[in-house]
């Protein structure tokens, strides 16, 4: 299954011009009395480190962002782009890039430093100064990502970044033409596909992957966020399909903002009976969350179930980005208990 992702209501990108957790450099740790390296630090990279344990509780986004930080802390005067754009702008971030993505305005030629590429462009980019840190501009930063993260990834970026709560202004058609604007083609089929798909009404990343997911699944485009109102309450939905009178539902509790499991629990129980009313009111309701999602299957039996209408064939080629891979980490094997790892050192 491809990485799940942070939602932005969770904070994955929204917080991150301060590093999710502590970062000690070299010298620090001599001021500090800090054996570097030393039992219980976890290098991140050469210099600069962290407590192991706050990193091994770290989702794979935020160790990303992470990453991202200790990289400045040794060059400040980067300018981060593409993955590493987003994670200053508060756009979403896809389970844990594999690399920190610089810009060269200068340079003549990209090239690789380990984990670091730097990249060069024929087409100019505008940057934002946050807090010391430089960044390609939110525009600049989606019609890259738009280019180069797999559609549904992307569609999800867009859409953030033209919500009320992220973008804070951006218009689609500014999109479009900072896309026409580069030198090179490569990508833009796949931007205009986002162009042509994102809405800023999606209120989480969850809402925007279902969205594609549904699309080349062939079902009806449905509404976002329509409103009803029944037994005197006001309940507003995710989808609305409109041939069908269906109701869909992206569950998830990071689009409730909320870290804890028993307030996420109490949210999710109060779904429930707002489910339960639209249901008495003749609505058929289909719910799934992201897992579902990029396993397609269960996303396609609840609509199914609801009787939402398939209108178009399917495309296996656009589901199958989905399970693209080459941008992220792959995921870490299974930690072996004790015992394990003592007859593993035994056999070799």
């Amino acid at each position: 299954m491809p990485p799940l992702l942070a939602p932005p209501a969770a904070g994955s990108a929204t917080t991150a011009l301060a590093p999710p957790i502590a970062l000690v450099t070299a010298a620090e740790g001599r001021v500090l009395g800090i054996r570097l390296p030393g039992p219980g630090m976890h290098r991140i990279r050469p210099g600069v480190y962290a407590w192991a344990e706050d990193w091994e509780a770290l989702t794979p986004w935020h160790r990303y962002v992470t990453r991202v930080h200790a990289y400045l802390r040794v060059h400040p005067d980067a300018v981060r782009c593409l993955e590493s754009a987003a994670a200053v702008l508060g756009l979403p971030i896809f389970g844990e890039p594999r690399d920190i993505h610089v810009l060269d305005p200068r340079g003549r030629s990209s090239r690789r430093f380990g984990d670091v590429l730097v990249h060069t462009s024929r087409t100019a980019r505008a940057l934002v100064h946050k807090n010391g840190m430089h960044a390609t501009s939110a525009r600049d930063t989606v019609v890259d990502l738009a280019r180069v993260l797999p559609p549904a990834h992307g569609l999800a970026v867009a859409d953030a970044a033209l919500s009320a709560t992220i973008g804070g202004g951006i218009q689609l058609e500014e999109l479009r033409e900072r896309d026409q604007e580069r030198a090179t083609t490569r990508g833009r089929a796949r931007a205009r596909w986002v162009w042509e798909h994102a809405d800023g009404a999606a209120e989480s990343v969850g809402e925007s992957v279902s969205r594609a997911v549904i699309t080349w699944c062939g079902f009806e485009t449905p509404q976002l966020q329509r409103t009803f109102r029944y037994e005197g309450r006001t309940d507003r939905r995710d989808f609305w399909f409109p041939r069908s009178n269906a109701i869909g539902e992206s569950d998830g509790w990071g689009k409730y903002g909320l870290e804890d499991a028993g307030q996420a629990a109490r949210a999710l129980a109060d779904e429930k009976r707002r489910e339960d009313r639209l249901r008495r009111a003749g609505h058929p309701f289909a719910r799934w969350d992201l897992a579902d999602v990029y396993r397609i299957d269960p996303l396609c039996a609840a609509l199914d179930a609801a009787g939402v209408r398939r209108e178009r064939p399917t495309q296996p080629a656009m589901l199958a980005t989905l399970r693209d891979r080459r941008r992220v980490m792959p995921p870490a094997p299974p930690a072996l208990p004790e015992r394990e790892k003592r007859e593993t050192r035994r056999t070799r």
